[in-house]
């Protein structure tokens, strides 16, 4: 599901950023009594009435051309607004009306996009006079207080009510999201899959500026691949391109059933560490993953250097010992088909459902081999397990006393089902629950 984007924008010191801290439950933002604190945005996820959307701040507009810090700011919120679902135009309910909040209303009714108007420092919505803002012809007001959190539930609703229908997703395909750092080939991939140039490469890093679906056909299943712009180190995006590149990556990810994480052979002798993070990503949302190695061509190597670059990378991560690595080049082809063939075989994997009697016949050997740590004055038992869910793979271990399971015995009983049954390129989540009275 494509996860909406909605953004905070008006004149500066109207409270964005308290505002946006109140509707994430957060303090992600900095807030400062001095007009201007926000320069570059933040973008933090929120979810409500079990909707989920990504909610960014923006600094304050102005129309002082002379002063380059406010036409930087004012560049960087129009590309937020270009990029935005949802607009919220805060302003300032005890300041009163601003000939500057006219100028923003101008400026947003010629995007077309839709946008709510909403009156902050409604500390006491019987003692502040907000109607004065009817007179820029936007509709009603909606009153919070991002001090307080009065009426913030209430933007909540008009919020989650006012969001576009999503993309919609092709029934029964499998979304495969291209993930990477910049320059690392993924529209190269993408091409040499889908056998055109379907999308644009150059040199350049950074040529992806937005997350494009492409759908192919392959032994009869419908493959969506969604190539997206690098994901850099968030130190380094702060270019307003970059920074919403690292927000596409995520909804991506949301998005995607398996991410191919495409790295750079040329540059490193293991996976890096930005890389990494960018797995670990995708593996903790509960999406399948296949590292691709590419530009394989270029290492000068032997018949060993591949076993070293996954030994070394599985130090980093245990997890990724989990994960198939395919060494390829997008520009020669080599080993590019098996891309397909690797999504398909994991695909399986992440749908593969066990029966109960095999899981509990392989939790009972489990168990003979070694009883869970026993708690101070308190028996613990696990008792049998059951396969809950596919896509990720998960399995309930109950027990009379879970919370009292220790995280290295989970760990074992996740080996041990991880060897009966593989589930290759697929987070597996071992729950522990209680035994039904």
């Amino acid at each position: 599901m494509n996860i909406p984007v909605v953004a905070l924008v008006g004149r500066p010191n109207v409270g964005k950023s308290a505002l946006f801290n109140r509707l994430v439950g957060g303090d992600n933002a900095i807030v400062s009594e001095e007009a201007g604190t926000t320069r570059d945005r933040h973008f933090a996820r929120a979810e409500w009435n079990d909707r989920s959307f990504w909610l960014v701040d923006t600094g304050g507009l102005t129309e002082d051309r002379s002063v380059p810090m406010d036409v930087e700011i004012r560049r960087q919120v129009l590309q937020a607004v270009d990029e935005a679902d949802l607009l919220l135009l805060v302003v300032d309910a005890m300041a009163g009306l601003h000939p500057q909040d006219q100028r923003v209303v101008e400026l947003l009714r010629g995007t077309g996009k839709p946008w709510i108007l909403v009156a902050n420092k409604v500390d006491d919505p019987a003692k502040t006079d907000f109607y004065e803002f009817y007179h820029l012809g936007a509709g009603d007001p909606v009153p919070v207080s991002a001090q307080n959190g009065k009426g913030s539930g209430d933007l909540l609703d008009v919020v989650v009510s006012r969001f576009p229908e999503g993309r919609p997703d092709v029934p029964d395909a499998l979304n495969v999201a291209v993930i990477g750092r910049p320059n690392v080939g993924k529209s190269s991939l993408v091409n040499r899959l889908l056998g055109e140039d379907r999308l644009v490469v150059a040199a350049e890093a950074g040529t992806t500026r937005d997350a494009i679906d492409t759908p192919m056909q392959y032994h009869g299943r419908t493959l969506v691949f969604i190539d997206t712009a690098g994901l850099r180190r968030q130190a380094r995006a702060k270019q307003d391109v970059e920074f919403y590149s690292s927000l596409r990556t995520r909804r991506a990810i949301e998005r995607a059933d398996i991410c191919l994480l495409v790295i750079d052979a040329s540059a490193e002798e293991s996976i890096e560490n930005q890389d990494l993070k960018i797995a670990t990503m995708a593996w903790e949302r509960g999406a399948g993953l296949i590292v691709i190695v590419n530009k394989w061509d270029l290492v000068e190597k032997d018949d060993k250097t591949a076993a070293r670059f996954m030994k070394a990378s599985q130090e980093k991560a245990p997890y990724l010992r989990f994960v198939p690595f395919l060494f390829t080049s997008a520009i020669t082809g080599q080993r590019v088909t098996r891309v397909l063939e690797q999504l398909i075989d994991v695909d399986a994997e992440r749908q593969k459902r066990i029966s109960t009697s095999q899981v509990n016949a392989c939790l009972e050997e489990l168990v003979a081999r070694l009883q869970p740590p026993q708690a101070a004055g308190r028996e613990v038992k696990v008792m049998y397990a059951t396969q809950v869910q596919v896509a990720p793979p998960t399995i309930a271990v109950f027990g009379n006393h879970p919370e009292l399971v220790e995280e290295h015995y989970v760990r074992y009983l996740h080996n041990g089902f991880r060897e009966a049954w593989k589930f290759t390129g697929n987070p597996l989540r071992v729950v522990m629950r209680r035994r039904a009275a």
